[in-house]
């Protein structure tokens, strides 16, 4: 493509993020003016405010403060909530951003809003190597009005780890593997997650592997695959070693991880692959609803086996390509083994937003609306929830 169709691809995805970030702005809008005193932002919030609610406040703490050297501790004698749970690529560079403005609020907001623009027009482009021109404008659509598009606005790390992501998976399509080399590393340091992209290479390498009669693999490209891959799993255990050489304890990040988790489990709570998972099921299904455990671990092999069925067998999964598919089975089995599932799930599945060009696949006017409409509809109940109220177990981001 021209670097003309370049930017008429840019200037179409531009209106379409406008539009809908237009929309989003008034939600926010109503929701910090909904705001009460029982919320998470009280009384008389505004648009700064919903910027820095919630893990906001933790990234604002970092670009003033930094990471501490030494952990802090509960009166039990256990690790509490703190800084390294964060990572610093987002802050940092929304610190700098927000230096003309001084305010680091404005800065963040920034940052999201462009690398949010920026991911719109990554994704077109990933998605048009195998929809045609009006399938991916339409998920680049789903995806700008999405349920979470709050997050495009505020001061969390997503939109730019998704702008590195897309660029990343885009790379693999078009075998640039070279950049990989850059974009890894910036994953690493914008989100946790990149040891799914590593699971993603291996898997890609196999499929590679055993249709090479049908695509020839050259040697370049198994070098490329392979030490991008180790790459990417050297950096998702990066932070872990950092953390640890600054404060002089060896389980510094994932001690930090589970504090978060005590807020949900009573006790000390352990890490065990699948661990958070199972206990999450009985959390939710005995704690909360008073169901059998046991209906819990069901549910969850039944949810397993049909987001499996979907990619492997739904006609719309398999217009993707096989590389949004590997990286999105990658990415559920990273979250199955060492995510704890509680509200933030939804904002946790970000990450598959290239699935969205599935829901884009039919060319009924009517389907495409209707799933507009869903997301507008899900995107305010979700912005309500999370900003206006923000008072339950349930109602954090």
């Amino acid at each position: 493509m021209d670097r003309a169709g370049w930017g008429r691809i840019a200037l179409r995805v531009g209106v379409i993020y406008l539009a809908a970030r237009v929309i989003t702005t008034v939600f926010l809008l109503l929701a910090a003016g909904m705001s009460g005193p029982g919320s998470r932002m009280g009384m008389g919030a505004d648009l700064g405010d919903v910027v820095v609610a919630w893990d906001g406040t933790w990234y604002w703490f970092i670009a003033v403060t930094g990471y501490p050297t030494e952990l802090p501790r509960t009166e039990d004698g256990l690790v509490a909530e703190n800084a390294w749970a964060f990572m610093p690529l987002y802050p940092y560079l929304s610190q700098w951003v927000s230096l003309p403005f001084g305010s680091w609020a404005a800065g963040a907001s920034i940052v999201s809003l462009v690398a949010g623009y920026g991911a719109s027009v990554v994704l077109f482009h990933l998605l048009r190597a195998r929809l045609d021109d009006a399938a991916a404008s339409w998920a680049v659509v789903f995806f700008a009005c999405g349920p979470l598009a709050a997050l495009f606005h505020v001061g969390y790390a997503e939109t730019l780890n998704l702008l590195w992501l897309f660029c990343a998976l885009w790379c693999v399509v078009r075998r640039r593997y070279v950049w990989l080399y850059a974009l890894i590393p910036l994953m690493a340091f914008t989100r946790p997650g990149v040891l799914a992209f590593s699971l993603f290479l291996a898997l890609y390498g196999i499929w590679r592997w055993f249709r090479r009669d049908r695509e020839p693999l050259r040697a370049s490209e198994i070098a490329h695959i392979i030490v991008s891959g180790l790459l990417a799993a050297v950096a998702g255990f990066a932070w872990q070693v950092i953390a640890a050489a600054v404060t002089g304890e060896p389980g510094a990040y994932l001690a930090t991880e589970l504090a978060w988790r005590r807020n949900w489990i009573s006790g000390e709570a352990s890490f065990a692959p699948l661990e958070g998972f199972l206990s999450g099921a009985a959390f939710w299904f005995g704690t909360m609803w008073h169901l059998p455990v046991e209906s819990g671990y069901v549910a969850l092999v039944l949810v397993v086996i049909a987001v499996a069925a979907a990619l492997i067998l739904l006609p719309q999964a398999k217009k993707l390509g096989v590389e949004v598919r590997l990286w999105s089975a990658s990415y559920l089995v990273y979250l199955l083994l060492v995510f704890f599932p509680q509200s933030s799930i939804f904002r946790l599945l970000i990450p598959l937003s290239p699935l969205w060009g599935a829901f884009a696949v039919p060319r009924s006017r009517a389907w495409r609306v209707g799933v507009l409409a869903s997301c507008l509809l899900g995107q305010w109940w979700w912005i309500y929830n999370m900003y206006a109220l923000g008072n339950t177990a349930w109602q954090v981001p």
